[in-house]
């Protein structure tokens, strides 16, 4: 494979490009930092297909990156595969509205032939091709130039050996048969809505203080103000305050702008500066969240009740089980919250639905119901119906 220099200008970008658009699949990673500020700043970004590979350096003076962006977001018919991709894509989305398209997750695709929840890079490689990737730069500041050899080497190592893997991992899902399991997956992954944040939505990431109205309406309220803020300012929303400190303010709101100095998480120059004065205009004239928009009460654990409870733990057991003995990824046929649902009497789920019905669902369900149980067999706990149980009972009594 030819690795080239780091690539700094456009016209060598632009024939790199022009070359990798006749590939099948490119590979691709990016290096970021994002510690001090609300967006990513991309700092580097490698990419390969099977004969090729560089990186590219976003930040490198009057370089356009149009060229590669269009053949993240534009051919449709080379496919784009990453290893657990998400900020990846966010970064994308942030620079283009788009996500890549299509496109490929290694480590999704893992969960389907493997038991592997979240494989990491290096574990991956290590499990395909059994090398040792080099880790030394993993928490290099990407954004300081110049890059050493080093760094560059490292960097594309990313996507050298995600370009070998890829065919191979290809080749067994194919054989197996289960590169269908995947396409809810990388659909998720395709979809641009999940990297945008709407501010009228981030409430719902912190922990929720009981289920008030006015409490859960001034919440909703703050939380959008300071994802406002951050996004403005272009500095992480924690800067602005914690979550905690926003939780806290919800549930009890100051009286006046002085009172912001006592809350534990703010500083003494909330009680009369421009940032302060803006929250309080928000808390105050924050709405009590509509009924609609209240969070579901989950009914986990005791509220299943014991009989509930137990079926859930049984139904947990059975999908450890049915995963081992299909060498997949539990997370990939269902969560514990779906398990939980099936066992207080749901059944509008997706474990029982399509694929994951015929390889768990449907046995799940008949648990449920009482048609399943558990045996053991030459040491190991193995899932038997109770016609067959019953009937092996029969035939050893006959045999008597």
């Amino acid at each position: 494979m030819k690795i080239h220099d780091l690539i700094t200008t456009t016209d060598a970008l632009n024939d790199l490009c022009e070359r990798l658009a006749k590939s099948e699949f490119v590979t691709i990673d990016t290096e970021f930092m994002r510690e001090n500020t609300y967006w990513p700043e991309l700092c580097l970004v490698q990419i390969a297909n099977t004969e090729e590979a560089a990186a590219i350096d976003p930040l490198a003076d009057g370089i356009d990156l149009t060229a590669l962006l269009d053949l993240m977001c534009e051919n449709d018919d080379v496919l784009k595969v990453f290893h657990a991709g998400g900020q990846d894509v966010e970064i994308i989305v942030n620079l283009t509205g788009k996500t890549p398209f299509p496109i490929f997750d290694t480590q999704i695709a893992m969960m389907a032939i493997s038991q592997s929840e979240q494989i990491g890079y290096a574990n991956l490689v290590d499990t395909w091709l059994a090398i040792q990737v080099d880790k030394g730069a993993r928490f290099t500041d990407w954004s300081r130039r110049p890059l050493t050899a080093r760094q560059i080497e490292y960097a594309i190592g990313d996507v050298t050996h995600l370009s070998v893997i890829f065919p191979m991992m290809l080749k067994k899902l194919i054989k197996t048969g289960r590169g269908d399991w995947l396409n809810a997956e990388m659909e998720k992954l395709a979809d641009a809505s999940n990297y945008i944040t709407d501010p009228d939505m981030a409430w719902r990431r912190i922990r929720q203080p009981g289920r008030n109205p006015a409490v859960l309406g001034r919440m909703k309220a703050l939380a959008a103000w300071r994802e406002g803020e951050a996004q403005h300012k272009n500095i992480p929303r924690g800067r602005i305050m914690r979550d905690e400190t926003l939780a806290d303010i919800a549930s009890h709101p100051p009286k006046k702008q002085a009172d912001l100095a006592k809350v534990r998480g703010l500083s003494a120059a909330w009680r009369d500066n421009d940032i302060g004065k803006r929250l309080m205009k928000v808390a105050s004239e924050a709405e009590p969240l509509p009924q609609d928009e209240m969070p579901v009460k989950m009914k986990r654990g005791a509220p299943l009740g014991k009989e509930g409870a137990l079926v859930a733990d049984l139904l947990k057991l059975l999908l450890k089980i049915r995963a081992r003995e299909i060498d997949v990824a539990s997370r990939l046929l269902t969560k514990a919250d779906e398990m939980e649902a099936l066992a207080a009497g749901m059944r509008d789920l997706k474990v029982l639905e399509g694929w994951r019905y015929d390889v768990f669902g449907k046995d799940a369900l008949e648990l449920v119901e009482g048609r399943l149980a558990f045996a053991v067999r030459k040491g190991k706990l193995v899932m038997t119906h109770i016609d067959d149980m019953q009937a092996s009972m029969e035939e050893a009594q006959d045999a008597e």
